[in-house]
């Protein structure tokens, strides 16, 4: 099993490489660091390290709290932090400016894993959520670097397709933390072999939503008045096109409606403003810097780590990749700030935490453009019944805090074990 999981990432590394590289020539930021790949980030190490690994921006932006604290208990440390997207290194950077190192995780190579381990020295590896490598964590286990996986999830799919492969990591997974989500994610980690597991809750319950961002949002708000505002953020294919259905739809007194649109990847925004080119709505881009006047229909956020501030500034909020089969990002974002939350059908991502939500009255499911119009012609109609309903989620929220605090926790024992 170990010689054909080598032969295929040997042929997979390169083949990913490629496409990195071509699709940088037409964005750079794609070909960016591509040395990091094959384990030769440029780090300047001065200080012990820990090393955290968020796959893309929904973990970065997940993880943000857990950084935080981890920056404020352990000063003398350099925090590394590696991501596999461009997005979550854009996100990186927005968070945390220069208080913490980034580079990308390499691909899963014995000599890349190894040159990334000798260049970082990390005292400790933390990964948020679920990503497994047989290479790095064997290679971590034979260093004796110690792994936390915190938050850690783990779908049925995916936990049966780890299991082809648990022979490769099984000795190394027995060795790691897995601090997890729910007693049905530790109990699926124990199918694999982990040992050390302990259930500590979703870190995303602890998200602190800073006080520039809401200052953000409540002067964007200005810009805006009286107009009923939604957004529809981190959106996909698809699920565009169904919101200015939704938007168009809107009953009569609605007609001057604001929809901000909030694409999740960047390199879709020419896509989505020559959709809106061809829908007929009056719209601006956040990019051109022209203010949106009362004749706007639609604004298009063509620009990266402001999707809060847009919330901030709403009064609904649709969170996207639910409509499509994409698993939905965090109805956590909105919910924080007091708003009214609608979502699709497909949560897998998240399922857990969407149906406390939609449980408690904090979120409402759509399936359709039709649905989508509908929900949100209701919650038009009282300022009074949006901010209950966004108390519904402020509440489930408090409600389920203390996870950073028990995987910090962890973090700690790991620490002092090592």
């Amino acid at each position: 099993m170990r010689a054909i999981y080598l032969i295929l990432i040997c042929f997979a590394a390169p083949v990913a490489a490629l496409i990195a590289w071509s699709r940088g020539l037409r964005d750079s930021s794609r070909r960016e660091r591509l040395a990091d790949r094959f384990g030769r980030p440029q780090l300047s190490i001065r200080s012990p390290v820990l090393w955290v690994h968020a796959a893309s921006m929904g973990e970065v932006q997940a993880g943000a709290t857990l950084v935080g604290r981890m920056l404020a208990d352990y000063p003398a440390h350099e925090i590394v932090l590696t991501t596999m997207t461009t997005t979550g290194a854009a996100r990186v950077r927005s968070l945390f400016k220069e208080r913490v190192t980034h580079c990308y995780l390499p691909y899963d190579l014995p000599f890349a894993v190894c040159g990334f381990l000798d260049r970082a020295r990390p005292q400790l590896g933390l990964i948020l959520e679920t990503e497994l490598w047989p290479n790095l964590l064997n290679e971590c286990s034979r260093r004796k670097v110690p792994v936390v996986i915190a938050s850690a999830r783990i779908s049925p799919r995916t936990a049966k397709r780890y299991r082809w492969l648990a022979g490769l990591f099984r000795g190394a997974l027995r060795e790691v933390v897995v601090a997890a989500q729910t007693e049905t994610d530790a109990e699926r980690f124990r199918s694999l072999g982990a040992k050390n597991i302990q259930v500590v809750g979703n870190i995303k319950f602890d998200i602190d939503i800073p006080d520039a961002g809401r200052n953000a949002g409540a002067k964007l708000r200005e810009q805006f008045g009286n107009r009923f505002v939604w957004v529809a953020g981190s959106t996909h294919a698809g699920e565009e096109e169904a919101a200015l259905v939704a938007h168009r739809k809107l009953p009569e007194q609605l007609r001057d409606a604001l929809l901000i649109l909030v694409p999740r990847h960047p390199q879709r925004f020419d896509e989505v403003r020559n959709l809106l080119d061809k829908s007929g709505l009056s719209f601006v881009t956040r990019s051109s810097g022209i203010a949106v006047s009362e004749s706007v229909s639609v604004l298009l956020v063509d620009s990266m780590g402001e999707l809060l501030n847009y919330y901030a500034a709403a009064d609904v909020a649709f969170v996207g990749g639910s409509l499509v089969r994409v698993g939905g990002h965090n109805l956590l974002e909105p919910a924080a700030l007091g708003k009214p939350t609608l979502c699709g059908p497909y949560l897998f991502n998240s399922q857990d935490i969407a149906d406390q939500m939609i449980e408690v009255g904090a979120a409402r499911r759509v399936g359709s453009s039709d649905d989508l119009a509908q929900a949100l012609a209701e919650l038009s109609i009282s300022a009074e019944l949006r901010t209950n309903i966004g108390k519904l989620g402020a509440n489930l929220i408090l409600a389920n805090r203390g996870a950073v605090s028990r995987v910090m926790d962890a973090v700690a024992s790991a620490i002092r074990s090592n």
